[in-house]
């Protein structure tokens, strides 16, 4: 990304290049059977981890492209969340103790079992998250 990038571009497209050496290196030499193990029968394995991180990109990023259309070049130096961005990060996304446990909705619930290629979908999304963050740096997000 180029020097002139907003920071918060910046940071994000740093994070999902950390994520994607972070998930390489967990399914690195993993059975299918491995990466399907879960601790307990309510947790996911590795690959379900994956495949809903994969789902809910693949769900919201069409949304956040279409929200760029029409916006004008004039680029925020930061974006920071709203209330309710807030407290979901705060109680959901967070892991602590005082998160809450959801369900995932239905549309980014992971399949049962899942084969070593989730890797691949997960590296392929994460490189149009970078993508869509290229395009919206210049924009007033």
């Amino acid at each position: 990304m180029e020097s002139q990038s907003p920071a918060w571009s910046i940071r994000l497209a740093f994070e999902l290049v950390a994520n994607d050496q972070t998930a390489q290196a967990v399914i690195a030499g993993l059975t299918e059977e491995q990466l399907n193990w879960s601790p307990a029968p309510e947790s996911w394995s590795v690959g379900q981890c994956l495949e809903h991180l994969s789902l809910t990109n693949e769900a919201y990023l069409p949304a956040i492209s279409a929200a760029l259309q029409g916006k004008r070049d004039d680029p925020a130096e930061q974006i920071t969340p709203g209330w309710f961005g807030r407290w979901f990060i705060r109680n959901i996304v967070e892991p602590s103790p005082k998160s809450r446990r959801v369900s995932a909705p239905s549309r980014i619930k992971p399949t049962a079992h899942l084969e070593l290629s989730v890797l691949d979908r997960f590296l392929s999304i994460n490189k149009s998250c970078r993508e869509l963050i290229i395009q919206a740096r210049g924009k007033n997000v």
